[in-house]
């Protein structure tokens, strides 16, 4: 529970949304596959050849060097929804746990001095380059200089001006198409079978390479709402994307109150409740707000809701005895500070 605008309490917990099957939710995600396709096949392909002849063999720097670096580790997957900006400062606190990050809040996260391990690109557009420094306190080529201490893994096919302009490491990964034409142009460039099955939203690349690759036991989501805020923002920072909300629906948020969202918004959180539902794991939705998991008679039981602040102290609770653990002699430790 968290006090905000209003007071707000989880919902109860559902064991089903109400559909037939789950595979009901994977065609809602992938509804918009064919459109999408028509739209920016030939620019995927494009730049997957611009940026091959750049970097030379995507495998060599393929997102698969990084296989099993945080097996069995809480990880924290941040997206870029308008709920950031209540508890984005708690990830100051998040102890040896790693971030992974959409790469749209670059200069929320940066300004606020959150560290993150892996930034993550998926789309193509040149939008992505903007937003690096959209809504953010300093100067483009500031936030831009700083990517030198920063990793970005990127899609094949991201913009080649984004990846001109990063300074630091740059790991890649291709993505699924249900497209045999788009396969089969990208195998033409390079056969690379490091694959992210992201649902179509960067987020669920970022779960995916967290849970995939990096062998995370955990996933702690921040900013996963897929839906505007209260007060119609749909980031936490002042964007374009507040100046015309265009065609939106009526849902439900973790809460229970009601919340507009994009219906193609609507369709990736069905992806994401569709893979809590069907893949083994741990998923812990530290969002505090949005529509992951929501439906109107509750909240999927295999997401589980938190304050960020309350499943950072359970995942960091034996802070509470480091120094006695360091030096059995310590001053003034009288057992107060045991666990339980």
């Amino acid at each position: 529970m968290r006090q905000r605008q209003i007071f707000c309490e989880y919902q109860p917990y559902t064991m089903m949304p109400p559909v037939r099957s789950t595979r009901d939710l994977y065609a809602k995600a992938a509804s918009n596959d064919g459109p999408t396709i028509d739209v920016f096949a030939k620019t995927w392909i494009d730049h997957a050849r611009l940026n091959k002849e750049k970097f030379g063999d995507f495998g060599s720097r393929g997102v698969g060097q990084l296989f099993g670096k945080y097996l069995h580790r809480p990880v924290i997957v941040a997206g870029s929804g308008p709920s950031l900006k209540y508890n984005a400062d708690e990830l100051k606190n998040k102890g040896a746990i790693p971030i992974i990050s959409c790469l749209h809040n670059y200069q929320y996260f940066m300004d606020r001095g959150v560290d993150v391990d892996y930034w993550v690109s998926l789309d193509s557009q040149l939008v992505t380059v903007e937003e690096v420094s959209e809504g953010g306190s300093k100067q483009p080529d500031e936030y831009w200089a700083a990517t030198k201490d920063q990793t970005l893994i990127a899609y094949i096919g991201s913009h080649p001006e984004l990846l001109a302009k990063w300074q630091g490491p740059i790991y890649f990964y291709n993505s699924p198409v249900p497209s045999e034409d788009v396969r089969a142009a990208l195998a033409e460039i390079e056969v690379f079978n490091q694959w992210v099955s992201s649902g179509g939203n960067v987020l669920g690349a970022a779960m995916y390479i967290a849970k995939a690759y990096l062998g995370a036991g955990a996933i702690i989501f921040v900013g996963a709402d897929f839906s505007f805020g209260y007060d119609r923002k749909f980031h936490s920072w002042d964007s374009k994307y507040d100046r015309s909300m265009g065609n939106y629906i009526y849902t439900v948020d973790v809460f229970g109150n009601k919340v507009a969202t994009w219906p193609s918004y609507n369709n990736f959180k069905s992806f994401f409740d569709y893979v809590a539902l069907e893949v083994p794991g741990i998923y812990i939705n530290c969002t505090e707000g949005g529509t992951l998991g929501a439906y109107p008679d509750g909240n999927l039981h295999a997401i589980r809701q938190m304050d960020l602040k309350d499943c950072l102290k359970m995942y960091n609770m034996h802070e509470l005895i480091k120094e006695s653990a360091i030096n059995p002699a310590v001053e003034g430790d009288d057992g107060r500070r045991i666990l339980y």
